[in-house]
């Protein structure tokens, strides 16, 4: 049987591999149903300034000392403590993991969804697991949560022997809302975004606030909150912070939106939420080689608008969610 694109064995030949040897269809491949090495990954050519809402280019890079604005991210370390870390993971494993596809596992507490034919079931959905209700609460205390209602959970195992990752793509819009909301757990890694749109994305001169040069190899220091600022020039010092700024009366730069990737560097135990552009115009991605030891993502997600109050659909929704927050639920 021929290969399909990206150096993956035939089903054929993953089966030889054992019953179960990993859960990766058509064009998606791991590490253990690959036979050749996959192309070359895209290299983040800018990185995410959490302080600012900034993307500042890489210093190796073409983008060098330009910049442009960001929004659709709000990003917080330390969500959980490593104490909680540690029991929440424990509870996990308690529980089967499912193979998946790009050599990752998961456990998923939400309704069996069809989403090319756009139906669902609700037979079958207990509700979110226990362990999630004081971090689901503890969310909404922050203003960009507010009012944020799971009736989803996914639970993802990221692990280099695998080869896990995830390729760019956009979580569908007809059942899931505006925000997603994911905890990263056990390692840190990168959250790679790219964007095909047509046009023309305007760069402005970037200057840092203090003499240090930021790499691509670390992240900046980000605050315990961070909400859009209205303006992107800083307005104060921060200690041991790399602060960006832009200089708009400078001559600008158009370049296609396609020949630039966003590194957002999520630390271990940090909540990271996509909303606006970042959600509906830039793709997200995790690339192999951000994946370095054991990584878990713990993903929420709520109800669109045909779902939610006023929707069409409701009353489907209203019974989601009713199951949703019992926080009574076990994986489907």
């Amino acid at each position: 049987m021929e290969a399909v694109r990206g150096g993956r064995r035939s089903a054929a030949a993953a089966a030889s591999a054992g019953p179960g040897a990993c859960g990766c269809q058509g064009s998606r491949s791991c590490l253990l149903c690959e036979e050749a090495a996959p192309p070359p990954q895209k290299r983040e050519n800018f990185v995410y300034c959490p302080l600012t809402g900034l993307a500042v280019g890489e210093e190796q890079s073409e983008f060098a000392n330009w910049a442009f604005p960001f929004p659709g991210i709000f990003l917080l370390e330390d969500f959980i403590s490593l104490e909680e870390e540690s029991k929440m993971v424990e509870l996990m494993d308690q529980n089967a993991w499912k193979l998946s596809q790009s050599g990752r596992r998961k456990q998923d507490y939400g309704p069996k969804v069809n989403f090319k034919k756009h139906k669902l079931k609700v037979a079958g959905f207990s509700g979110l697991p226990k362990f999630s209700r004081d971090f689901v609460t503890r969310m909404k205390n922050h203003s960009t949560l507010a009012g944020f209602s799971p009736v989803e959970q996914c639970n993802l195992d990221y692990d280099p022997k695998r080869g896990s990752a995830i390729d760019p793509h956009w979580d569908d819009w007809w059942l899931w809302g505006e925000r997603l909301v994911s905890l990263n757990l056990l390692s840190s890694t990168v959250l790679s975004m790219s964007c095909d749109s047509e046009g023309n994305l305007q760069l402005f001169p970037a200057f840092l606030s203090k003499k240090e040069q930021m790499h691509g190899s670390g992240s900046p220091a980000v605050p315990q909150s961070h909400h859009q600022p209205t303006s992107f020039m800083p307005t104060k010092r921060l200690e041991n912070t790399v602060e960006w700024g832009t200089d708009y009366s400078s001559s600008t730069k158009l370049v296609p939106p396609k020949d630039i990737t966003v590194a957002v560097h999520l630390p271990r135990r940090s909540l990271v939420v996509l909303y606006g552009p970042a959600r509906y115009v830039w793709k997200h991605a995790i690339y192999r080689n951000r994946i370095t030891s054991r990584r878990i993502c713990v993903t929420f997600r709520e109800l669109s608008e045909e779902f939610s109050h006023g929707g069409e659909q409701a009353e489907v929704g209203r019974k989601l969610l009713d199951i949703a927050l019992t926080f009574q639920g076990t994986p489907v």
